[in-house]
């Protein structure tokens, strides 16, 4: 079997679905699971629902119409018939968002989040899969809730692989197109989770991995895999080979084409991992496997944005020691804070790190209890992989650096924010 991916950008419109289908007719469309994300930028449209809901309760409905007007306009432009069945099916997914929303006890953002923003997977599979059908693609919709099945960790959930492994080797001998939801999983409690964003990449390796696939395919809206962000770095070169090892750290680092969950799995069974253009299926694009580390062989820069750099330091000048770190990482895995990059002198332990969950002012609170804390929000950890002293040189003439690190095959810059 093959996994083929289609994120959002390559579904954001009825013109982008019907090109969907053009890929299939070009590439292939049998022994294939199709993962499926959100459609262009409904992820961020239903976790505006959330926050409303839990912000200003009065701007609910105003949000839930503005994601069924999107929807349905897709809808009216793919299907002629406006009486075909599709209509109800979504319709009665917008009556189970506001019956939810409406009965809803739980307090905790994390679930709840889960269980609205899941949706837009659900939507966008249905009319894919309608309209996959209407044209002549034999397949099936599936339900990625009844074979990921996960931890209750809402919004970061860790798959049950042996639970996992036995609900989808039930797919394995069927024959015609599967059409699943990316991002989505269920607990043993049978509550919706999702495994982070941008973890439909995650659910296609799953897929493989559980499937033991030929290979997977994720369709983007570049040709492959670049060695920097085109819309930073004007040169932007295209990589045709780059090994499991060296994607993982690029991955690891923030590389945003590759989900940093997505290639454990691969490699573990060594299965390629394609990237390719859904404007040009055809192309090449880029090849993730075993062997050299990237071909060809350049600097790769990679942009994390929204970072906070924090330097911690004791009160009384002494040295920070290991149960100093030690505290501390304690204090970062509670407030669940994501670490980029560390740095130590005699009297201070420097942090760049992520604040998905929004707990850094809960964490500096705490820390200052003890130590003394100097930070700087919203600023861009630049990595360059494969460095060279020209792409040194080149960051330190043109960004003001706050902190840099250099090891073997990586150099670090905590720098003032890029603009793009």
């Amino acid at each position: 079997m093959k996994i083929f991916k289609f994120g959002g950008a390559s579904i954001k419109d009825s013109k982008s679905i019907k090109n969907l289908l053009s890929v299939l007719e070009k590439t292939d469309k049998t022994n294939v699971v199709l993962v499926v994300s959100a459609m262009g930028k409904m992820t961020n449209a239903f976790e505006k629902i959330v926050n409303v809901y839990f912000d200003d309760e009065t701007k609910v409905t105003k949000n839930i119409s503005f994601v069924k007007t999107f929807h349905n306009t897709i809808m009216i432009e793919l299907f002629i018939d406006k009486s075909h069945p599709i209509f109800n099916t979504i319709n009665s997914i917008w009556n189970d968002l506001e019956l939810f929303l409406k009965d809803n006890k739980s307090t905790n953002y994390n679930f709840v989040y889960d269980q609205v923003v899941s949706l837009a997977e659900q939507v966008s599979t249905k009319i894919i899969s309608a309209f996959l059908s209407d044209n002549g693609v034999e397949n099936q919709w599936i339900d990625a809730r009844n074979y990921i099945k996960t931890d209750d960790n809402y919004r970061d959930a860790s798959v049950d692989w042996v639970l996992t492994k036995k609900h989808v080797e039930e797919l394995k001998n069927k024959t015609e197109l599967l059409v699943t939801q990316g991002f989505i999983g269920s607990s043993v409690s049978k509550n919706t989770t999702t495994l982070g964003r941008e973890g439909s990449d995650y659910t296609a390796a799953i897929f493989a991995y559980c499937l033991d696939a030929e290979n997977v395919t994720v369709f983007k809206d570049v040709d492959g895999v670049l060695n920097a962000d085109p819309q930073i770095y004007e040169n932007a070169i295209l990589l045709s080979k780059i090994s499991y090892r060296e994607a993982i750290e690029m991955a690891f680092f923030g590389a945003s084409v590759i989900h940093p969950k997505t290639l454990q799995p691969l490699q573990k069974k060594e299965i390629p991992l394609h990237v390719k253009s859904f404007v040009n299926p055809l192309k090449k694009g880029t090849v993730i496997g075993k062997g050299i580390d990237l071909k060809p062989k350049t600097p790769c820069y990679i942009v994390k944005d929204k970072q906070i750099l924090i330097s911690i330091s004791t009160r009384d000048f002494s040295f920070m020691m290991e149960n100093n770190i030690s505290e501390i990482f304690d204090l970062l895995h509670c407030y669940k804070l994501r670490v980029n990059l560390i740095q130590n002198t005699a009297i201070s332990f420097s942090v760049c790190l992520e604040d998905k969950f929004n707990n850094f002012d809960n964490f500096l609170s705490s820390i200052k209890e003890k130590y003394k804390c100097l930070f700087n929000k919203n600023i861009t950890l630049l990595t360059i992989r494969q460095f060279d002293n020209k792409a040194i040189a080149l960051i330190e003439k043109e960004k003001e650096i706050l902190l840099q690190q250099t090891s073997r095959e990586t150099v670090q810059f905590v720098v003032k924010t890029i603009k793009k």
